[in-house]
């Protein structure tokens, strides 16, 4: 009998690259060619699949659903693709990607979400790789009322292209109204791969991602829930005011994990309602038309579906141009002394300052649609069961001698009488969780509001039994009127489940100490937790405090562990990788 030669090379590298349906076919080709005494022609063997990535960069949820709604739509036209939240991405495999798609939004002064930071330091760090080998395309989310408008996708953008990556659809650009702009790019990216892809396989259309994530109430349809109680938790005398807020979600079989946040649609003032309808001449009853669709009266299209509180850039500039009025439009062409407009006058401002009455859609129409409002829950399920706690400070301002309250802040810390309703849904974290294994240690960082997970995190480790060690760090104004949940904690910290808790206040003395300096002063302790493989986590302000806290952590691993500052720049970003440093910012 005589030998089979082997197959060449090339031949044996092309039946590497097909798929098991590609392989059956061929097989059964080969044996019906030999039956009839001839040697068959190989078909040329197909090129292989695109592999195509969708990364989901988000802060608040709404990337994450576009990067869903993506991949759906990439898994019904039967390409191969697959979804990555970006806080489970290693930075490292980027090179060896095929095709990325990103999409992500914007936070604070111009920057990548949270769980984006790794990929972010590392494309613009000194180890950045060659990306000659990949393609890629972003699509950037955020809200145009800011000045760097959803520049971490630009950043992102431009530096993907610098580093040799091919830009396959331009860049994508999202305002807070997104959904039609998002539409018409994953379409467009659709159709891109589409012509791209040299051998699609077909295959029913998979729903597991987008399954895994979904829940019974969204944003889209919140839970209307009831305020069973509302309490202020700083001193009467206290600058701050902080309410602590309790929600009943009973029959919603809503389920939330300490770290999670709940979104709230807020209703706005009746009575700022009344009195922007009177500085139009407008009785309230005037019928306008959403963006849906639906007809209503401009009196509940500003309560219910209008961002009255938040002045814009385009609102002023919309507003100038209908107005006429010459002073306006100076502030508008001066960019400095727009934002300066801006920071100091609220939408009534500019209509009591510049009156030129508008009919009610025209009114309407200025305004950016309402959003809800996220704020991290600070309870757990396993004490709290069917309710959810909040942590809510106050926005309180006054414009011309009249007082008026955040939209949110004032619905829920004011306006909302206990047993009212109230929408709600939960918008998961999973980038702010405990670590799996309870004895792992953690210190937890937080100013003001930003406590609120970590009353979470403790009522949950306790639930647990859980044997690893707590620390906090909390900074507020004040010890006497700003220590929120001040006997919880005192309780944690007899009972032992609180190991260490350093208070920074800084209205207390002659010296504003924050939680900054006394994570410095404890620069040996945390290096040694870490050492212990402690998880860190910050929550609070992004603009000051989270930024001083870094800069300090970075600081105690570069002396503590003797690097460099970029070796400790690289410590600190595998933490994140790690999962061992998490932040919940805004």
């Amino acid at each position: 009998m005589t030998q089979a030669a082997p197959l060449p090379p090339e031949i044996t590298a092309g039946l590497a690259a097909l798929s098991p349906t590609q392989l059956a076919w061929l097989s059964g080709y080969c044996w019906a060619q030999s039956q009839q005494g001839s040697a068959p022609a190989l078909p040329e063997a197909a090129a292989p699949a695109r592999r195509i990535t969708v990364l989901s960069a988000s802060q608040t949820g709404n990337a994450r659903r576009v990067a869903e709604q993506l991949l759906l739509k990439l898994e019904q036209a039967g390409l191969d693709a697959r979804l990555v939240a970006a806080a489970d991405f290693k930075s490292k495999t980027l090179a060896g990607e095929d095709i990325v798609l990103l999409a992500t939004s914007t936070q604070g002064d111009g920057e990548p979400p949270e769980e984006a930071v790794p990929l972010y330091q590392f494309l613009f760090g000194k180890k950045a790789p060659d990306l000659s080998r990949l393609s890629f395309a972003v699509l950037g989310l955020g809200d145009s009322s800011y000045p760097d408008f959803c520049q971490a996708g630009r950043d992102f953008d431009r530096r993907l292209a610098e580093l040799g990556a091919k830009r396959l659809l331009d860049l994508g650009i999202c305002d807070l109204d997104y959904q039609a702009a998002a539409d018409a790019w994953i379409g467009a990216a659709a159709d891109t791969l589409g012509k791209l892809a040299a051998a699609a396989v077909a295959a029913p259309a998979s729903q597991a991602a987008v399954a895994e994530a979904a829940q019974v109430y969204s944003k889209a349809q919140p839970f209307n829930a009831v305020l069973s109680l509302r309490q202020k938790i700083t001193a009467r005398e206290a600058e701050k005011d902080v309410e602590h807020i309790e929600i009943d979600l009973a029959g919603s079989g809503i389920r939330y994990q300490p770290g999670d946040s709940l979104g709230v649609w807020p209703l706005n003032a009746p009575d700022l309602v009344a009195e922007i309808l009177a500085l139009h001449q407008l009785a309230g009853h005037e019928p306008v038309r959403l963006p849906d669709g639906r007809d209503t009266d401009i009196q509940t299209a500003l309560i219910e579906h209008a961002d009255i509180t938040q002045n814009t850039p385009a609102l002023v500039q919309q507003y100038a141009a209908l107005s006429g009025s010459s002073a306006l439009r100076q502030t508008v062409e001066n960019a400095a002394a727009l934002d300066v407009y801006l920071a100091a006058t609220p939408p009534v401002g500019v209509f009591a300052e510049h009156p030129h009455p508008l009919p009610a859609q025209a009114l309407f129409e200025l305004f950016r649609p309402l959003t809800p409002r996220l704020y991290s829950i600070a309870s757990s399920q396993a004490e709290s069961e069917d309710e959810v706690h909040l942590t809510v400070g106050m926005l309180r301002y006054t414009h011309h001698g009249q007082a008026y309250s955040g939209a949110a802040s004032g619905f829920l810390g004011e306006r909302l009488a206990e047993g009212g309703s109230v929408r709600v849904f939960v918008e998961p974290n999973k980038n702010f969780r405990l670590p799996e294994n309870g004895n792992t240690p953690i210190i937890m960082i937080g100013a003001g509001t930003g406590v609120a997970p970590f009353r979470a995190f403790m009522q949950q480790r306790e639930a647990n039994g859980d044997a690893g060690k707590n620390w906090l760090v909390f900074g507020n104004q004040k010890f006497t009127d700003d220590f929120l949940y001040q006997a919880e904690w005192l309780q944690h910290r007899k009972s032992g489940l609180l190991n260490r808790a350093d208070l920074a206040w800084s209205r207390q003395g002659a010296e504003k100490v924050y939680v900054q300096h006394k994570l410095a002063a404890a620069a040996a302790e945390v290096w040694q937790w870490l050492q212990q493989g402690a998880h860190i986590y910050v929550c609070g302000d992004a603009g000051r405090m989270a930024r001083d806290v870094e800069q300090v952590l970075l600081n105690i691993i570069a002396d503590q562990g003797k690097m460099s500052d970029d070796d400790a720049a690289d410590y600190l970003n595998d933490l994140r990788e790690e999962k061992r440093y998490q932040r919940d910012v805004y």
